[in-house]
């Protein structure tokens, strides 16, 4: 390079022409290095899809070739220019310049890529996916992005990028003012997935915000949840943090999810069986497997407590391993609450709907054959019918 620019100079004695032979020569040798780079990157490109692992088609996908085809002629000008100009010439100084930005910017953009390839790698990966750390990618890139522009400005100015970051620190309470939710979205994102509170895939309900959904993004500054009537909310990150949620993603993992509720029995109708009620429920197989006495002291209530327990036991569609009970409540002016409290082996809503129905179904229709009735409010036909004398 030496001798081709001590050549130049004995035989050319206008020093326009010089430098513009010079310039002619360093952009033919970056172009040649692009076009080798991009050769070279295609060759890569029939390598990464021979191989049957998917992290090199991410991290060295078409971007990043891109990238790094870009890169290469920014590195060669950059080597070329002190080899062949003489930095007392008058376009070295800017020439220099405006190659020192370009390697910034490839390198910079090089950089950028890497992150997102690596966050679309853990996006790719069963294990990793659900974890919410795009925030995090996405502040990544955001400092990426600010240590490239105070580079750059200190490459047009002159000066160290220590002296601009000193300068930017002045302003300090300015940047804290328009990078707020920024900031508070980078610390919530961190909180979010240090401690495993929400995923992308969750069902998150946030009362106070009218949000119940599956979370379908969670980025730096906004969570999004696409709730179960299709309409889709946006939330902070932070304010997930300060605020209370309910993840229900648990539930999922468990393979239970619990069904408690209660019907109201009239507590009128709670009495003592007699011998041939007993003897009844016998018969219909409704005391099997009961140690229920023979006599007449039992309360149709227990009876119906005990039938309730083995049926919801000897459900296939209840999770046996789980708590399953039927209790009482406190007694109400409606009625004596009757709780049923178990878990489905389903977590799937629809199928979880269709047990629970069925279940009760079968309990409002077996009530009455305890002799035991469930406390309805009058409705106007009722008292239509008492007011005619018909009510019964």
């Amino acid at each position: 390079m030496e001798e081709l620019r001590d050549f130049l100079t004995g035989h050319l004695s206008w020093p326009a022409a010089r430098e513009a032979v010079l310039l002619c020569v360093i952009a033919l040798l970056a172009a040649i290095s692009y076009f080798v780079m991009g050769w070279l990157m295609k060759h890569v490109e029939r390598l990464v899809k021979y191989t049957a692992t998917t992290i090199d088609d991410i991290l060295l996908n078409d971007m990043m070739r891109k990238a790094l085809s870009r890169l290469v002629p920014a590195l060669v000008v950059n080597w070329l220019l002190p080899q062949l100009y003489n930095n007392t010439t008058s376009l070295y100084s800017w020439i220099t310049t405006l190659t020192a930005l370009y390697v910034l910017v490839a390198v910079i953009y090089v950089c950028i890529v890497l992150v997102r390839n690596l966050y679309h790698l853990m996006e790719d990966s069963e294990k990793t996916r659900r974890y919410a750390v795009k925030g995090i990618f996405q502040m990544v890139r955001l400092v990426i992005v600010c240590i490239g522009v105070i580079i750059g400005l200190s490459i047009i100015l002159g000066r160290e990028p220590v002296a601009i970051v000193t300068a930017i620190g002045a302003s300090a309470a300015v940047l804290m003012l328009v990078f707020k939710d920024t900031i508070l979205g980078l610390v919530a994102s961190v909180q979010l997935s240090a401690n495993n509170m929400l995923r992308k895939g969750d069902w998150l309900v946030c009362d106070s915000h009218g949000i119940n959904g599956t979370v379908t993004d969670v980025s730096l500054t906004t969570v999004k949840v696409l709730n179960w009537d299709n309409s889709v909310s946006t939330i902070p990150p932070y304010t997930l943090v300060t605020d209370s949620f309910r993840n229900y993603q648990a539930m999922r993992d468990s393979g239970g999810r619990r069904v408690e509720r209660s019907i109201l029995i009239d507590i009128n109708t709670v009495r003592f069986l007699d011998a041939i009620e007993l003897e009844r429920l016998k018969a219909r197989g409704r005391l099997d497997g009961m140690d229920a006495a023979a006599g007449g002291d039992m309360v149709n209530l227990h009876l119906l407590r005990l039938y309730l327990e083995k049926f919801i036991g000897t459900d296939s569609r209840v999770n046996a391993s789980m708590l399953f009970m039927v209790r009482q409540m406190a007694p109400t002016p409606q009625g004596l609450p009757l709780q049923l409290y178990f878990f489905t082996n389903t977590t799937e809503w629809r199928e979880y709907e269709r047990v629970q129905s069925d279940m009760f179904d079968h309990v409002y229709a077996i009530i009455n054959e305890f002799g035991l009735r469930i406390y309805q409010a009058p409705a106007g036909s009722d008292i239509s019918r008492l007011a005619h004398g018909s009510f019964i």
